[in-house]
């Protein structure tokens, strides 16, 4: 299945891997530079509740792309039952990990609500602008 593309669409199972890398690397620029700005615009405590979001963003992007590898391993037959527990495992530990950053981003930062939505809808808007990319071409 590397090779077959998607209904509908043009899209391989390296150019989704693709499609992920890009978000991934938009994610983190999302983050860094309006938090660069945040920070000399109105404080840290705002910057790095925005940080907070984007990181959470760009770890879930990393995270799908862990994912879809997996699932396609498993389209492909190849073998996936340590990878497999590993994926699981993995994802309940990052939720719990992500409601814990979340926590102490409210408690110790004391920033801006607003800033950290802000942070942790970078994967949705990224996500979004390459599923119009690739609806473009």
């Amino acid at each position: 299945m590397t090779q077959e593309s998607s209904p509908g669409f043009n899209l391989t199972d390296e150019g989704l891997i693709q499609l992920l890398n890009r978000a991934i690397r938009n994610t983190a620029i999302l983050g860094l530079v309006p938090a660069a700005c945040i920070w000399f615009a109105s404080g840290w405590r705002n910057a790095a509740m925005l940080l907070s979001g984007a990181a959470i963003s760009t770890a879930s992007i990393f995270e799908w792309k862990r994912l879809v590898g997996l699932i396609n391993a498993k389209l492909d037959n190849q073998k996936t039952a340590r990878m497999g527990v590993v994926a699981a495992i993995l994802f309940v530990l990052r939720l719990g990990i992500f409601a814990g950053v979340i926590y102490v981003s409210l408690k110790c930062f004391k920033g801006s609500v607003l800033a950290l939505f802000f942070g942790l809808s970078l994967a949705v808007v990224t996500l979004g602008w390459e599923a119009l990319r690739l609806l473009r071409d």
